[in-house]
């Protein structure tokens, strides 16, 4: 059986006593340190989530200039496309006439040659057939 005598309460004492010096000394100190630091990882924990939100904005931010950007260089890519083009459309047909114009230049002398030798044909025609007349009938016409 247990007796309860003094050195019993001599060691609760004892105990207590080291309970209390242990309590101020260690165990306050390492709740506190426990506390500082769980203080610290969630202050990190923010900064860390704030940072990510940062991240994403600015991430959203580039995105939308890069939109911003392709859409204001594809409108001024269309709008050379259509300049190029006008102006392609406007040399074809520059083209075209001064072809038609050629053509109908090259044309005309065509026709005036074959008219001019037409005309030179028959002089000689008309000259060779007297010619061939005056010998098939031996006289002058």
């Amino acid at each position: 059986m247990i007796n309860l005598d003094l050195t019993f309460i001599i060691q609760l004492v004892n105990f207590l006593v080291l309970v209390l010096i242990l309590n101020v000394f260690l165990f306050k100190p390492i709740r506190r340190v426990l506390a500082d630091r769980a203080t610290e990882l969630n202050g990190a924990r923010e900064r860390a989530a704030e940072v990510d939100r940062d991240v994403q904005e600015k991430v959203a931010q580039y995105e939308a200039r890069m939109r911003e950007a392709k859409t204001a260089a594809n409108g001024e890519r269309d709008a050379l496309k259509k300049v190029a083009q006008a102006e392609e459309s406007a040399v074809l047909e520059k083209a075209r006439k001064e072809a038609a114009d050629t053509l109908a230049t090259i044309k005309e002398k065509v026709a005036k040659e074959t008219a001019d030798a037409k005309e030179l044909l028959r002089e000689q025609a008309r000259g060779l057939s007297l010619e061939i007349c005056e010998k098939v009938l031996g006289r002058s016409l």
